[in-house]
């Protein structure tokens, strides 16, 4: 296995439980997915950007109490690299979920791009930027998929 297929199994079922934590409501996976060491950041279009530990924790506890249910959670990776103590993944997280204004599940699709720092051993979010994704008709970007039981 070379560096970035070991990177990507390490992060990406973690990524996918805290994101579907996040989408149940629940921020207890926040605190051990992401650094809370400076500097980290967070930017999305549902929360002003954050930088430093207590904001982004903050910013995402907020993101969290508009979410009541996930349903489901995929992500394809479009690209993804690392290189010594850094890495990052970007790609299409699409999740059905209901929230704090809907009885019923609905749909969204982000684009998102997470960056990762390792420390003593175990790679941290450091960087998050999310913002909602809605292609042309047919210009639908995919990648190698995963969810929260792993690589689809």
């Amino acid at each position: 296995m070379d560096d970035l297929e070991a990177f990507l199994a390490d992060v990406m079922p973690r990524l996918s439980a805290w994101c579907k934590a996040v989408h149940d409501g629940d921020i207890g996976e926040h605190q051990a997915l992401w650094s809370h060491l400076d500097p980290v950041t967070l930017f999305g279009n549902a929360v002003p950007a954050a930088r430093g530990w207590t904001d982004v924790s903050g910013g995402s506890a907020w993101v969290a109490s508009n979410f009541r249910r996930s349903e489901s959670l995929e992500y394809d990776v479009l690209a993804a690299g690392v290189s010594g103590d850094l890495g990052y993944v970007a790609g299409i997280e699409r999740s059905v979920v209901t929230t704090a204004q809907h009885d019923e599940p609905v749909s969204s699709t982000l684009r998102v791009t997470t960056v990762f720092r390792r420390e003593d051993g175990d790679w941290k979010v450091v960087h998050r930027h999310g913002d909602r994704y809605h292609p042309p008709a047919g210009q639908e970007l995919t990648g190698e998929r995963w969810s929260t039981r792993g690589r689809l």
